[in-house]
């Protein structure tokens, strides 16, 4: 919970009394809860959680998994024991969350889907579907992905490899060998990115999705890929013309359909480290850093 605006240093763990679900909403035991950028943007300053409808004492994280553990009347879909999993803006770092199935994104964790893995599938999962859908990805393409090796961009690679596409990811060189375990071939941000994208792919790159700014996004418009076929979602501020998504423009499907594919085994989830909820300062600090490889999970 946070009683001000700031760092991770305005979070504290608080007891606070267990909710109750009304009709048609369900309470969820969390179990586990990942981290995103957007987490602890948005308490970074007043004027942030304002445009978020945030307001003060806060609660904090989205993403999920955990038991449902109790059921409000009329709930039919849910049932108290299920294995569940999915987001709550603003309230998901707790020990109990309580969801309306009806608005927020809750779905049945399948068996092979482990929690911690689980929890880290709303926004990520959902911001990688749309940041590929909106360009209209196919096989044959060659994206290039700017921040490949993030949060988003683990499952953006994985995605885009599994659609028929080379991946081309930018990334610091110590990420390399992580991005070439995901299928994707590593390129080095900063200057000279053109240059080196035009090394790697001497026919051209067709596509692009710029998952931390606007460098591979201005990189791909360089190298000739229409605005039409170049997406961002962190580009605030920033005038281009590629196109703006968010996991909100995610297919209704993508939760399940990822689930699945992680349970078959064609898609990983790496997780660059688990803390308890004591240490949720310590947790934000490392996602806030960034350089990570994957997710950050809180256990509960």
């Amino acid at each position: 919970m946070a009683e001000s605006f700031g760092g991770p240093e305005v979070l504290n763990v608080r007891e606070v009394a267990v909710p109750h679900p009304e009709p048609g909403r369900v309470r969820v035991r969390v179990t586990a809860a990942s981290l995103n950028p957007v987490d602890w943007k948005v308490l970074a300053n007043a004027q942030t959680a304002a445009a978020f409808g945030v307001t003060l004492p806060a609660g904090f994280g989205n993403d999920f998994a955990g038991v449902v553990d109790e059921v409000g009347d009329g709930v039919t879909d849910f049932a108290v024991g299920d294995r569940v999993f999915g987001g709550a803006f603003g309230r998901a770092l707790a020990d109990h969350v309580v969801v309306d199935p009806a608005v927020d994104r809750i779905r049945h964790t399948p068996d092979g889907l482990d929690d911690v893995t689980a929890s880290t599938l709303d926004i990520a999962a959902r911001t990688a579907d749309a940041a590929l859908r909106v360009i209209g990805l196919v096989a044959g393409d060659t994206v290039l992905v700017g921040g490949a090796a993030g949060g988003v961009g683990v499952f953006t690679v994985q995605l885009a490899r599994l659609a028929g596409a080379r991946v081309i990811g930018t990334a610091s060189e110590a990420s390399f060998e992580f991005l070439r375990g995901l299928g994707a071939e590593p390129v080095a941000y900063g200057e000279g990115l053109a240059d080196r994208v035009r090394a790697l792919a001497p026919d051209g790159i067709t596509a692009a999705t710029d998952l931390h700014g606007t460098e591979a996004a201005i990189v791909a418009s360089e190298l000739g890929v229409p605005a039409e076929r170049i997406s961002t979602i962190a580009a605030h501020g920033v005038a281009l013309s590629a196109k703006a998504t968010g996991a909100g423009a995610s297919d209704p499907g993508t939760l399940d359909r990822v689930a699945a594919l992680i349970v078959d085994g064609q898609l990983t989830v790496p997780v660059a480290a688990t803390y308890p909820l004591e240490q949720i300062r310590d947790a934000v600090a490392l996602q806030a850093a960034g350089h990570i490889h994957g997710k950050v999970v809180v256990t509960l």
